[in-house]
C-alpha cells in the first residue's frame, strides 16, 4: 500500500471556538465567509488560485435549516462563483471526509489547489434539542432510545464494554479531562481557555461534576460549540510556486505523509458482535492506524511526535490510546498514569485541548485537527507547541466509531 502523489498543506485558519454566533446575531454563511477570508489572508494566496472547494458539515439542515453549503464559496469571492464544490457528511468525521476528498482530487491530477472548510453552528438551540439533532448519527429508532442524551449514553456503552473486557480505572478518565482542559488554557482559540475549575470538578461530586448518562459525567464530555476551520491542500506544482513566492524550501511545507479511513456497521451491537473475539474493541480503527502508518512509511508510532484525537468523551480518548498501540489492549490507564500523554510526555495527545478543552463544532473537528497538526510541525502552535514536533497524526471518529479517519502530517 503506497502513498500516491504528494499533497501539501499550505496552512489555514480557525475561528475562535468560544464564540456564540447566534448570540452575536450572525449566521452560518458569515462563519463560512470569516474562516475562508481569514485563511486566504493568513496563508497569502490569491482566491483565484482555488480550483475546487470541499465542505465538511453534519447537520446544518437541522440546526439552521440550510443545505447545499458548497454554494457559499461563490458568495465569498467572485472568482469562486463557478468552481466545482461538494459537501461531505460522516457525523463528527465530516471534516476529515472533506479533506480526504480534496486530497484525492489533487492526487488524481484533477486540481492543483483545494480549499477545505469544516463548520457547524450548534449553540442556537437548547442542549436537549442539540442532543436530539446529534442523535441522527445513531441508528435512529433502533438504539439510544431509553436515554435523555443519546451520545453520552452510547459512549457509556463503550465504557461498560471496556470495563467488562479489561476493567477500567475511572480516575484515568478524570485525568484525561484535566489534561485536556489544562492544555486548552494555553490555546488562544479554545472554547474553555478562560474557564475555571476546582478539585471537585474532576471528582465524583454530583454537584460539581454531575452524571449525564450512566457513568459519564459532565467533565467527561466534549464541548459542543460553534466554529469553523479551513485548510488549503496543494499539489507539488502549486506548493513549489508557493514556496518560491515566500522564500522557503518546498521541504519546509508540511505534507500528508499517510492517511487511513475505515468504517464499521452503524449499530453499536453489530460492532460488538464483530469484535467479540478480537483483542481490541474496534478492530477497524486499528486497521485505520496501520493503514496510515504504512502509507507514511512508518514502522511504529515512535515516528510520531503527537496525536490530535477525537475525545468527544474521555472514554473515546482512552480508546485511542490502546488502539494506536501506545499500550497493550485495555491498558490505556497506564499511559495516563505514567504521564505519557501530556504535552511533555513521550506521546502527547491533544496538545490543543481536544474536543473536551478546545471545543467540538462537529463538522469542523477533522479540519481543525489537520490545521493544528500543521501548526505543530511548522512551530506555529503558540502556547500548545510540542517541542521538536516533526510528524503529527489525527484520529477523527464519526458516530460510535462507525467512521474512523486519520492523517499523518509532517515535513
Amino acid at each position: 500500500m503506497s502513498q500516491a502523489a504528494e499533497v501539501y498543506v499550505l496552512g489555514g485558519s480557525q475561528t475562535d471556538f468560544s464564540r456564540n454566533w447566534a448570540r452575536e446575531e450572525l449566521d452560518l454563511y458569515t462563519m463560512f465567509r470569516t474562516v475562508v477570508t481569514d485563511a486566504v489572508d493568513s496563508v497569502g494566496i490569491d482566491p483565484g488560485q482555488i480550483e475546487v472547494g470541499h465542505v465538511g458539515n453534519f447537520v446544518a439542515e437541522l440546526f439552521v435549516g440550510q443545505g447545499l453549503l458548497g454554494g457559499y464559496f461563490g458568495h465569498v469571492y467572485p472568482e469562486l462563483a463557478n468552481i466545482p464544490t461538494s459537501r461531505h457528511e460522516a457525523a463528527c468525521a465530516s471534516g476529515s471526509m472533506a479533506a480526504l476528498a480534496a486530497m484525492s482530487d489533487i492526487q488524481a491530477g484533477h486540481y492543483g489547489l483545494a480549499c477545505v472548510v469544516g463548520l457547524e453552528m450548534m449553540k442556537n438551540v437548547s442542549s436537549q434539542q442539540g442532543a436530539d439533532y446529534l442523535g441522527a448519527a445513531t441508528w435512529y429508532g433502533r438504539e439510544a432510545q431509553n436515554c435523555e442524551y443519546p451520545w453520552p449514553h452510547m459512549f457509556d456503552l463503550l465504557l461498560d464494554e471496556y470495563d467488562r473486557r479489561y476493567g477500567v480505572k475511572l480516575d484515568s478518565l478524570k485525568h484525561i479531562a484535566r489534561i485536556n482542559f489544562d492544555n486548552a488554557a494555553s490555546n488562544p482559540l479554545a472554547q474553555s481557555r478562560n474557564w475555571h475549575f476546582t478539585e471537585q470538578s474532576f471528582s465524583d461530586d454530583d454537584e460539581a461534576n454531575p452524571v449525564i448518562e450512566g457513568r459519564i459525567r459532565k467533565m467527561d464530555c466534549g464541548q459542543i460549540t460553534d466554529g469553523a476551520a479551513c485548510v488549503f491542500l496543494a499539489n507539488e506544482k502549486v506548493a513549489s510556486g508557493y514556496a518560491a513566492a515566500n522564500g522557503i524550501a518546498l521541504n519546509d511545507i508540511p505534507r500528508i505523509k499517510g492517511w487511513g479511513h475505515r468504517s464499521a456497521p452503524l449499530l453499536w451491537e453489530e460492532k460488538m458482535r464483530i469484535s467479540r473475539d478480537q483483542p481490541l474493541i474496534y478492530p477497524h480503527a486499528r486497521q485505520m492506524v496501520e493503514d496510515a502508518l504504512q502509507r507514511a512509511g512508518f514502522d511504529s508510532i515512535s515516528r510520531l511526535d503527537g496525536l490530535e484525537t477525537h475525545d468527544c468523551f474521555t472514554i473515546t480518548e482512552y480508546m485511542a490510546i490502546d488502539h494506536w498501540g501506545v499500550t497493550a489492549p485495555g491498558e490505556s490507564w497506564k499511559a495516563v498514569e505514567e504521564g505519557r500523554i501530556t504535552k511533555d510526555g513521550d506521546f502527547p495527545i491533544n496538545a490543543s485541548g481536544g474536543l473536551i478543552g478546545c471545543g467540538h463544532p462537529v463538522g469542523a473537528t477533522g479540519v481543525r485537527m489537520m490545521l493544528d497538526c500543521y501548526k505543530q510541525v511548522t512551530g506555529q502552535a503558540e502556547g500548545t507547541q510540542i517541542d521538536g514536533a516533526e510528524n503529527m497524526a489525527t484520529f477523527n471518529v464519526g458516530g460510535s466509531a462507525t467512521t474512523c479517519a486519520s492523517f499523518i502530517i509532517g515535513r
